[in-house]
């Protein structure tokens, strides 16, 4: 197996034997070239169907439970990724426009990551280390937007002001928010269907001060997607806000799962 680790804006030490490819804290399609190129030597032709091939069966499943990777891959590729939530974003928006998400996928984190909590990583060095290298494979939906950015850890969806949310948050056919509270927050789930949201009922900068999101948890929902319309709406994907405000946005999940490596 080759391990190629993608340190983002990161001086942490690094295992010897590791390959190592330094980048800045959220690496742009440029920086990411030498993940590009191990995945390209790694399987320089995928035999299996495409993304348009697997979308046009009509008997394809949006909702099932989460697969491991078709592709036949002599040594697998596992990525392994060092930095925050943003940082894991961006190497998997790249591997999913790239079409290599049967790559393996590794976190270290850096400072507070949802993604890092979702996936029931371990908090001591020693034992991230041990499962970035030796541990394996758990299959896990992929979310997306149709900016086709993916959700590493967490997504929001609000005012672009920060004022009371005015518009209609949909999670499949029921509806999460209709012109109350502040908007929602969503994260992955590790099974079917993909997506849990809940509304916020705090502006984001009350997040910020209490360090976690004001959140109502009955609220909850689980769906495959989640639809938004409003005049101004401020989307997030792990931190990183959409540099303009929409009028709608939707999250869901991904033709193709994650290969993720979790305990």
């Amino acid at each position: 197996m080759k391990i190629l680790a993608l340190r983002c804006a990161s001086t942490l030490a690094v295992p010897s034997g590791i390959e190592v490819v330094d980048l800045s804290a959220v690496p742009d399609r440029k920086e990411l070239k030498a993940a590009d190129t191990a995945a390209k030597a790694a399987l320089p032709h995928d035999p299996t169907p495409t993304l348009a091939e697997i979308a046009s069966r009509p008997d394809v499943s949006h909702q099932g439970a989460p697969e491991f990777a078709p592709q036949p891959v002599d040594e697998p590729l596992r990525l392994v990724v060092i930095g925050s939530d943003a940082a894991l974003s961006a190497v998997l928006t790249r591997a999913m426009r790239a079409d290599y998400l049967w790559a393996h996928v590794a976190l270290i984190p850096e400072g507070s990551s949802t993604a890092a909590k979702n996936w029931g990583l371990p908090s001591g060095r020693a034992e991230q280390w041990a499962l970035a290298s030796e541990g394996t494979v758990k299959p896990a939906p992929l979310i997306r937007n149709d900016q086709a950015v993916a959700v590493a850890g967490s997504a929001g969806i609000r005012d672009w002001d920060g004022k009371r949310f005015t518009g209609e948050i949909v999670v499949d056919n029921s509806v999460l928010a209709r012109s109350e509270g502040y908007g929602a927050r969503l994260v992955p789930t590790l099974g079917a269907p993909g997506i849990a949201a809940v509304r916020a009922t705090a502006p984001e900068t009350g997040w910020r001060a209490k360090f976690r999101p004001a959140l109502d948890p009955e609220s909850l929902l689980t769906g495959r997607a989640v639809q938004a319309g409003g005049p101004k709406l401020r989307v997030t994907v792990d931190g990183v806000s959409h540099k303009r405000p929409v009028e709608r946005v939707t999250f869901y999940r991904h033709l193709r799962d994650l290969q993720v490596v979790r305990p």
